[in-house]
């Protein structure tokens, strides 16, 4: 794969700084402090006192560092931040990447830990997206590859390996339920299809546009409107989610 590579460098500035914010509050304050400037052009500048910023602007739309004397400057509409750095006494960049739950060893030796809807490699930056409700299966049998697999649901359970172009889940959900299932409007089968997400298409399209999301959850039966029904999480539903025939508290027809 080519993944988008998460880690990035952070700079820590530390030393006598003076700053000024304008905006939804307007103060200056000088002190001995830690500026960090983070990826996402968010500036941050601690103090020796408690966890709160003694100013910050998040993710701002222009961040820009001078030097000679060194000051940072970010705006965000009518939010304006300056820090000027008297005396510096550390100026430094670091690595930093998400940080998450472990999850395994990379075939590279790398450390893998779970982060914001991604396996991220620790040592390499490599990130691989994950389906909603994905389990990672660490410890288990990993794939050929060497990376894990994960286990999801989508009208089954399916074990697939953590990289989808080394193996890949729509062609997994396809194989088991491609032409499965009927078009309530019209009749012709419905299609697995990938647009934003997987979904059960009419193959009539585009003369007949009736299209469902593929819920997380595995088929146990039929709804009475004809259409599979899927045990999730929070109970059973039909694959059309506007239908009331079936809900979490009434028994579905087959296993």
């Amino acid at each position: 794969m080519s993944p988008t590579d998460p880690t990035s460098a952070v700079r820590v500035i530390a030393g006598d700084c003076t700053a000024e914010f304008e905006g939804t509050r307007s103060q200056v304050q000088r002190g001995r402090v830690v500026c960090l400037l983070k990826p996402d052009g968010t500036v941050l500048v601690h103090d020796a006192d408690g966890y709160q910023p003694v100013a910050w602007l998040t993710r701002p739309e222009e961040r820009h560092v001078t030097n000679d004397p060194v000051a940072i400057e970010a705006r965000d509409g009518d939010q304006f931040l300056r820090v000027t750095v008297h005396e510096a006494a550390a100026d430094a960049t670091v690595p930093a990447s998400p940080a998450g739950v472990p999850v395994g060893t990379a075939p590279d030796g790398g450390p893998l830990v779970r982060a914001r809807g991604a396996v991220v490699n620790l040592d390499s930056g490599a990130r691989y997206g994950l389906p909603s409700g994905a389990t990672v299966l660490d410890g288990e049998e990993a794939c050929d590859c060497g990376l894990p697999r994960i286990r999801v649901e989508r009208g089954a359970a399916f074990e697939v390996c953590l990289d989808r172009t080394c193996e890949s889940l729509d062609d997994a959900v396809r194989a088991a339920f491609d032409r499965a299932w009927t078009c309530p409007e019209c009749g012709s089968d419905l299609r697995i299809l990938r647009r934003s997400g997987l979904l059960a298409g009419c193959d009539a399209y585009p003369d007949c546009e009736t299209a469902f999301v593929v819920p997380d959850g595995v088929v146990r039966g039929t709804c009475d409107c004809g259409l599979p029904a899927f045990r999730t999480a929070s109970g059973v539903r039909c694959l059309d989610a506007t239908c009331d025939r079936t809900t979490a508290g009434e028994t579905i027809t087959g296993p």
